[in-house]
């Protein structure tokens, strides 16, 4: 099995920016607002730190050797390198994992954030996914 090349200098650096970001909105915020709540001050405190990224990003499939658009949306994608997924909800499930994974295998990117802000510390909501 061939191994991988470590995770890029730059997109650790977004993760622990989006880590930081995550929890000052968490901390403002606390549980129980919808996802694009979330989604709107999570940018905003990305954009403060100078930081490029895209949110509500389309997604291509490429199936069959065509380019289709599936409406897939990437939630977040910060510098370029670092896809985040966002949810709040009651409980996490495989599949939201399975849902980046996917994001990640489609747009190459290796490291991506699973945060569910829906938890009463934000610790226990974000999960790291590298492919």
């Amino acid at each position: 099995m061939k191994p991988y090349a470590p995770i890029p200098e730059r997109a650790e650096n977004a993760a622990r920016l989006v880590v930081e970001a995550a929890y000052q909105v968490h901390s403002e915020l606390g549980p129980g607002l919808l996802e694009s709540v979330y989604e709107v001050c999570l940018c905003h405190e990305i954009r403060k730190q100078g930081v490029q990224f895209m949110n509500q990003v389309s997604v291509p499939v490429v199936y069959d050797g065509i380019r289709l658009d599936a409406a897939l949306r990437l939630d977040v994608l910060v510098d370029n390198c670092l896809v985040v997924e966002l949810k709040a909800v009651e409980a996490m499930i495989p599949l939201y994992t399975a849902q980046l994974l996917t994001y990640l295998k489609l747009t190459g990117h290796r490291l991506g954030l699973l945060i569910n802000f829906n938890v009463p510390v934000i610790k226990e909501g974000i999960r790291r996914v590298v492919l």
